[in-house]
């Protein structure tokens, strides 16, 4: 028999014990009686399925990065939202001499101002918005016309202001979507023009920074869990990754790898199901992921493998004649078990445990 040490996992290490030798009968006067039958005394079977090295690190939930709001407005400001207040579209900002600024959606910041002759994208982008809030009576497209203006004189009566039918770049702000307050910046009496607020997104995201010498699995559309305050857990998905790395490290540098000692990015996580993360505004989370994974691979249990004398690992299959010694390769380990492959191996076989 191919001489053979049981191999258990443990702490990531693999422990070596004896395995039992063969008893041969013995020779001598008289009928020798007949050996006992010898085996594992324990075992298990050969299972096929998908094998995950997942790993979990620290992140932080909360509403995302702050950007400053800047202002063009003119005159004082005579009002602003309060820390947290939500603000859609053509809702009011902050007002200036007790004028709304309006927020707006587009990618285009309001740079110049609109009126009859005017054309360009910032004049869709505008119509665009109007026919949002439920204006009508004029084609969204790049032409600024007199049923534009109309539709704008329309609006401004509703928000108070001067009936001009020409829109002023300094009483609107462009954002990508709805804006949380997150801090005011200046004081109600203060000039209007400059930084007023900062503001984020209205959705709650976590926020992990992956060390840069180990942030390969981390890429846009990676599927991950998210495990909040009380073991609840919810599903999120890389939705970006920074470029530039910052570092913490007091000293010593990385060796292997110059420059990187102590570097991270940041990788943000969206959370779809919002309404599951309660009323947790920023606390601490995990962050799970699968950074190897295996599909449809027979495995064993770690504990299950042989340490060869001549080098490498085995199995001690087990049929219906006895039991034999097979060698293996073994590929991934995770959860206890680990990826064997081998020349007649298949799903279902009984392989001998260690007692």
């Amino acid at each position: 028999m191919r001489a053979a040490r049981w191999v258990a996992a443990g702490g990531g290490l693999l422990t070596v014990a004896v395995a039992a030798v063969a008893i041969l009968g013995l020779g001598g006067t008289g009928s020798p009686e007949a050996a006992e039958p010898t085996g594992p005394a324990a075992s298990t079977k050969i299972t096929k399925q998908t094998l995950a090295d997942a790993k979990t690190v620290a992140g932080q939930l909360d509403y995302g990065d702050a950007v400053p709001l800047t202002s063009r407005a003119p005159g004082l400001v005579t009002w602003l939202p309060a820390a947290g207040t939500t603000i859609s579209r053509g809702g009011v900002v902050f007002r200036a001499d007790n004028l709304p600024v309006t927020l707006l959606y587009g990618a285009l910041p309001a740079y110049r101002a609109l009126a009859v002759g005017s054309e360009g994208p910032d004049v869709r982008q505008l119509e665009q918005n109007l026919k949002a809030l439920g204006y009508t009576g004029f084609t969204v497209d790049q032409k600024y016309s007199a049923s534009t203006a109309s539709a704008v004189k329309r609006w401004q009566k509703h928000l108070g202001l001067p009936e001009t039918g020409v829109l002023d770049p300094a009483m609107v702000v462009y954002a990508a979507g709805a804006l949380r307050v997150q801090e005011q910046k200046v004081r109600v009496g203060a000039p209007a023009t400059g930084d007023v607020l900062t503001t984020t997104g209205t959705a709650k995201v976590v926020t992990v920074n992956v060390d840069a010498n180990d942030h390969g699995w981390a890429a846009v559309g990676t599927a991950v869990t998210v495990t909040l305050p009380g073991q609840v857990t919810v599903a999120g998905r890389i939705a970006s990754i920074g470029v530039a790395a910052t570092s913490s490290d007091q000293g010593g540098g990385n060796p292997t790898a110059p420059g990187t000692g102590g570097a991270t990015l940041p990788v943000t996580v969206t959370i779809a199901d919002q309404a599951h993360l309660g009323d947790l505004a920023s606390t601490p989370v995990d962050v799970r992921y699968v950074a190897e994974e295996r599909k449809d691979v027979l495995t064993v249990p770690v504990a299950a493998l042989l340490a060869l004398a001549e080098g490498g690992y085995g199995l001690e299959l087990i049929t219906s004649t006895g039991t034999h010694i097979v060698a293996v390769e073994v590929g991934l380990f995770a959860d206890g078990r680990v990826e064997v492959r081998g020349a007649g191996l298949a799903e279902g076989q009984d392989v001998g445990m260690p007692s």
